[in-house]
């Protein structure tokens, strides 16, 4: 390469295809598809964002659809932070589980992910069904072993409930729980979340 092509490149303000430009492509591609779903973003848009050319989102990742599926990658942490919050007293319960869902949601690097998959949903099937297996298999799947012979129920509608709170709170911003105090929320929630988890489930 050239002084020319050299100066090129740093005149255009392009990321070179080193360290760092696979994350910080991902990094852009979670904020986009998170803002705009998986029919809003773009490849040239994500390129732009991550301040790379689109042929690097193509050598490192392939396809639109395969940058999608990276970028859907949820961690680990998130199931593992839930299952934590089952261990202890019974009657806080309900209270630990929801300080730990809004945990995973505040935390940038796993509501990230969330974000992008919850938003894509709506119009992607790949998305919806990507959001049912977290939910499904990976979640409840971690969860509900914990709360006993009718765990599935009792783990699906307070998953039911959290992505609720989640969607309204996060996703779209619904007031007043978009700006509700955080302290305020739990005291409202956490005892519907508790009667989910250990109350009666109306059965005869």
């Amino acid at each position: 390469m050239n002084c020319a092509t050299v100066g090129a490149v740093t005149q255009a303000g392009r990321r070179p295809g080193g360290s760092g430009t696979r994350a910080a492509i991902l990094a852009a591609a979670r904020e986009q598809f998170a803002d705009k779903g998986y029919g809003g973003a773009s490849l040239r848009t994500i390129a732009a964002a991550a301040g790379v050319d689109p042929g690097l989102i193509r050598h490192f990742y392939g396809s639109k659809d395969d940058l999608f599926a990276a970028a859907l990658e949820v961690p680990e942490e998130m199931a593992e932070l839930m299952v934590r919050a089952l261990t202890g007293h019974p009657d806080g319960l309900g209270e630990r589980v929801l300080r730990a869902y809004l945990a995973v949601w505040e935390d940038p690097a796993m509501a990230g992910p969330l974000l992008a998959v919850v938003r894509s949903a709506v119009t992607s099937e790949r998305a919806a069904e990507r959001l049912r297996t977290l939910i499904g298999a990976r979640l409840l799947a971690e969860v509900a072993p914990h709360l006993g012979p009718d765990g599935d129920v009792r783990a699906g509608i307070t998953a039911a409930h959290l992505m609720g709170i989640a969607v309204s709170r996060y996703v779209f911003r619904v007031e007043p729980v978009a700006s509700l105090d955080r302290e305020v929320l739990i005291g409202v929630c956490a005892p519907v979340i508790q009667a989910y988890l250990t109350g009666p489930l109306g059965r005869n």
